[in-house]
């Protein structure tokens, strides 16, 4: 059976990169399908997308959005596309090659093959996989998902990944209109949520490359989002627990 499968890719300013991502996710076996969703970057990256559609008419997909509104909300409007389009898997990747595109082949897997729901791709699975990160921003990264570890209870090694695959299932029993945050915290409350609406979810270990082009969008603020955010969503799910979007659910 050939599943429909669709990566999201959120873009601000990816110039630099952008192309060649989509060049190599294009040539992945598989046929996999790529949306750019694009905050209106100043740089022209959104202008490099439409023109290579021409290319990949039929797999290569762009919305463009009025300004810079935040990683989450970029991943939300992304969801929903694919959803409102039936894909049956749908994966988050950053535009600048921290991400290996080929590993989503074997995200994809985790999921088609070995039966899960949502699969993770970790840096600290099989110790910490990090290349070129300074010792400090390594050791933040790491230390904040043990943080996110105890204060959420969740069992994952990589509680901030960015870099995921999701069976449908997973988006459409989540509500995602009452997903919070929009930066650094969306990663973990996707998980949060995945997780304790009782989605099996597994790691795949991955070498995360930091990039070589562009600018990070890493600030102090998202950061902060993040640390004051786990607190809230463990307290939340005290008070209130986590339903499935039933109305959403499909065979």
């Amino acid at each position: 059976m050939q599943h429909k499968k669709l990566v999201i890719i959120p873009t601000y300013n990816e110039l630099e990169n952008i192309r060649e991502m989509i060049r190599v996710v294009m040539d992945l076996e598989g046929s996999f399908e790529l949306l750019i969703v694009d905050d209106g970057s100043p740089d022209g990256t959104g202008e490099v997308v439409k023109t290579l559609q021409n290319t990949y008419p039929d797999r290569l997909h762009l919305v463009e959005r009025s300004g810079k509104l935040g990683l989450g909300t970029a991943y939300i409007t992304g969801f929903k596309w694919a959803l409102n389009k039936e894909y049956d898997y749908i994966f988050e990747m950053d535009a600048d090659f921290s991400h290996d595109p080929k590993d989503l082949i074997r995200l994809y897997k985790a999921c088609s093959e070995d039966g899960f729901d949502m699969a993770i791709g970790s840096r600290y699975i099989t110790g910490v996989n990090v290349v070129n990160w300074p010792i400090g921003r390594v050791l933040m990264s790491y230390f904040a998902s043990v943080y996110v570890k105890f204060i959420t209870g969740m069992p994952f090694k990589d509680a901030t990944a960015g870099f995921k695959c999701y069976h449908k299932s997973v988006l459409q029993g989540i509500q995602l209109e009452k997903i919070r945050f929009i930066g650094y915290a969306f990663q973990i409350e996707m998980k949060f949520t995945a997780w304790k609406l009782g989605f099996k979810i597994t790691e795949v270990p991955i070498i995360f490359t930091d990039r070589t082009k562009g600018t990070s969008k890493m600030s102090k603020g998202i950061f902060r989002e993040a640390v004051f955010g786990v607190i809230w969503m463990k307290v939340k799910s005290i008070f209130s627990p986590y339903q499935l979007n039933q109305s959403e659910l499909t065979e």
